[in-house]
């Protein structure tokens, strides 16, 4: 029962599942046996301390591990939940999203690819993946060398390991990286074949990405999300606001402002359905048929 739980669901539900034990405990009630006055009594407790909406569903679905499905379908828990939602409405992140272009432009300058060093190259590629597949540095740290698929137009990598978004009956990611010949020193292929070279005496793992400093072991997406926000914080952009996630609300945004078809930019982000990206990541930038590239191709191009 737990290894169905992602490793980052369990240490959410371990903050909830604690003060629900210590809420029991000072108040004596079984933390297995709860009526949902009880659990009410719980969460408004925890609502009152600040937490939003998004945290108080959290805490119903780790409560419903040990104290059952039916809490979740509880109406009384339900009409809780819903007056949460109206009291403290959950809003995204961002309002507005950086231009693309910039960063573009900035990567641009490390050019010739092969004349750059592994701090910089591993920086560059990072964050022209991010930008290119619009995926999470999540997936970005599980890329293995031998998933790599090099074919006339472009280069497929396919990501087998499970993710943040692996589930039953659904499709894992394939990323699609296209030849940009229109701007080489953007050219993700171009970045990714002279990152490889340079690496291959080097690394001692299949992960595609690897310390920049001895011994060169595989980093986790927690050192790339390090390095995507090294490049916005040189462009200017503000890191105290944008994390490297916001690269997935940049190049969609662009994505969709040069024409790129809607189904196409859910399918290349790996969302379930439009609403996600209508709702968190479709963000005006300060300042149909198509090939499986086109996405990258979209955010690429100038405006």
């Amino acid at each position: 029962m737990l290894a169905s739980l992602a490793g980052s669901s369990l240490k959410q539900y371990d903050v909830c599942l604690k003060k629900w034990f210590l809420f029991c405990k000072v108040n004596n009630f079984d933390i297995y046996e709860a009526s949902v006055p009880t659990v009410i009594k719980f969460l408004t407790q925890i609502y009152e301390s600040g937490a939003k909406y998004a945290t108080i569903n959290s805490y119903r679905s780790a409560l419903s591990l040990i104290l059952g499905q039916d809490l979740g379908n509880n109406d009384c828990i339900k009409r809780f939940c819903k007056g949460i939602f109206r009291l403290r409405p959950p809003l995204p992140k961002y309002d507005t999203t950086w231009d693309v272009s910039v960063v573009l432009n900035f990567l641009a300058t490390l050019y010739p690819n092969e004349s750059q060093n592994l701090d910089k190259l591993s920086k560059k590629l990072a964050t022209l993946l991010a930008l290119t597949t619009a995926h999470r540095v999540q997936t970005l740290s599980k890329i293995n060398i031998d998933n790599i698929e090099i074919f006339a137009t472009k280069v497929s990598i396919k990501i087998p390991d499970l993710i943040k978004t692996s589930r039953p009956g659904a499709a894992q990611p394939e990323l699609i990286l296209p030849f940009f010949r229109e701007r080489p020193e953007i050219c993700p292929v171009s970045a990714l074949g002279c990152f490889l070279e340079l690496t291959k005496d080097l690394r001692k793992t299949k992960n595609l990405f690897i310390s920049i400093n001895k011994p060169h072991k595989s980093v986790t997406s927690q050192t790339l999300s390090r390095w995507i926000k090294s490049i916005l914080g040189t462009c200017g952009i503000d890191v105290t606001t944008f994390s490297a996630h916001s690269t997935r609300h940049a190049s969609t945004s662009k994505a969709y402002k040069t024409g790129v078809n809607l189904d196409l930019i859910r399918k290349t982000a790996g969302w379930s359905n439009y609403s996600t990206f209508a709702r968190f990541y479709n963000r005006n930038v300060n300042e149909i048929d198509k090939q499986d590239d086109s996405f990258a191709r979209g955010v690429l191009l100038n405006d």
